[in-house]
């Protein structure tokens, strides 16, 4: 009488190795906050040379020549709405609610955009003024500073707008659900960073 090999005790044996590739809980955003305490850092030397350069004209041009305050008050309101109307996207996804998310993302990069073109305007209008970046150190060190802000917020309308077509296509998944919630810290972060600016370097430059 033959019997059918059978090991109940190698069966329910353990298995002591991952056959998938786990994925840490909240493990995406501990890393983006790493990323943004880094980028901390690059703004933080950038606004240092700043205030080490920024009264040092070489007679060129001062910042009460080359400011524009009004237009720079329009530029920031643009940028502040735009910070809002993703937070009215964050609380539409939460209600899983597809189109309005989309719709409020699409307002929010639009705002954007138009920060960044009257950024580009004020740039080209200084350079054809002259007060380009190799006219002075302030200049040198008001053009990195300022651009390298404006650089990151185009960065952001490009992932945002991206991630726009992944949530039309997959709707709000968890993935996307974790990549919206990093792209709002990095668009508030960029808000942050720029009343720093508007502050710092116009305000003050203004009235000093």
């Amino acid at each position: 009488m033959s019997t059918a090999a059978h090991d109940p005790v190698h069966a329910d044996a353990p298995q002591f190795y991952c056959t998938e590739e786990p994925h840490p809980e909240n493990g995406t955003l501990l890393g983006f906050w790493i990323y943004l305490m880094s980028d901390c850092f690059i703004f933080a030397s950038l606004f240092a040379c700043y205030a080490v350069l920024g009264t040092r004209y070489a007679a060129g041009p001062s910042p009460r020549e080359v400011f524009d305050l009004p237009m720079l008050a329009v530029n920031t309101a643009l940028l502040l709405l735009s910070s809002v109307t993703f937070g009215f996207a964050m609380l539409e996804m939460a209600k899983n609610r597809r189109g309005p998310t989309l719709a409020w993302l699409a307002v929010a990069g639009a705002l954007a955009a138009g920060f960044v073109a009257l950024e580009i305007r004020e740039f080209a209008h200084l350079i054809a003024a002259g007060a380009g970046p190799d006219r002075s150190a302030f200049l040198s060190s008001f053009f990195t500073l300022v651009g390298t802000h404006g650089l990151h917020v185009t960065v952001g309308i490009v992932w945002l707008a991206t991630l726009m077509a992944q949530i039309a296509r997959n709707g709000l998944d968890e993935t996307n659900r974790r990549r919206l919630n990093c792209l709002s810290l990095f668009w508030h972060f960029l808000d942050l960073i720029w009343v720093g600016v508007f502050s710092f370097v116009y305000l003050v430059g203004v009235l000093r």
